[in-house]
């Protein structure tokens, strides 16, 4: 346990503390291939709306889909891969990997690991600032979901499930038209 943890476990009794939904003992910042979703705060569509079973982004799903894009070059050990900007949340495939030649000595190679939620807090922190500045009450929830890879079935699955999430849309549990419909 971090000093900073103890810290505040005394400062708020342990009263505000959510468990992490991460894997234990797991190391996000190892080699590896990670799906992962990422929400707008209360699933509001800022990112656009999708008719007739296709996305259409808006200024600020535009945004947010360059700054997605823009993540390898803030982390030279990053790929993407297969993603999908929805209405109110974001799916991608996020590849580390470390030990990548950078093309100069070898002992140059990469050595500031960093952890997949640095590399999402990078990307929410980078698009909420410019989009902010177009539409103030936008915000990011403040966590997001992940999903270790581990198998060519699960990746050829998830594959599917981003290519096709837009053609779901009608039924898609993250639409607020069905969370409405729930409540009812």
């Amino acid at each position: 346990m971090t000093s900073l943890t103890i810290m505040n476990n005394i400062r708020f009794k342990n009263k505000y503390r959510i468990p992490s939904t991460r894997l234990q003992n797991w190391d996000y910042s190892s080699s590896g291939w990670y799906y992962v979703t990422i929400c707008t705060k209360d699933r509001i569509c800022y990112f656009g709306s999708i008719t007739n079973r296709k996305i259409n982004l808006s200024d600020i799903g535009k945004i947010a889909k360059q700054y997605w894009k823009e993540i390898p070059d803030h982390f030279n050990n990053i790929i993407l891969e297969e993603y999908t900007i929805m209405p109110n949340h974001i799916h991608g495939i996020i590849i580390i990997q470390n030990n990548v030649e950078t093309g100069h000595a070898p002992s140059l190679q990469i050595k500031n690991k960093h952890t997949l939620g640095n590399i999402i807090g990078s990307f929410k922190s980078a698009s909420f600032n410019i989009i902010h500045k177009i539409y103030p009450n936008f915000s990011w929830q403040s966590r997001f979901h992940d999903h270790i890879i581990r198998d060519e079935q699960s990746l050829s699955r998830i594959r599917e499930y981003i290519r096709n999430n837009h053609l779901n849309w009608d039924t898609d549990e993250e639409n607020p038209k069905n969370k409405i419909n729930q409540s009812s």
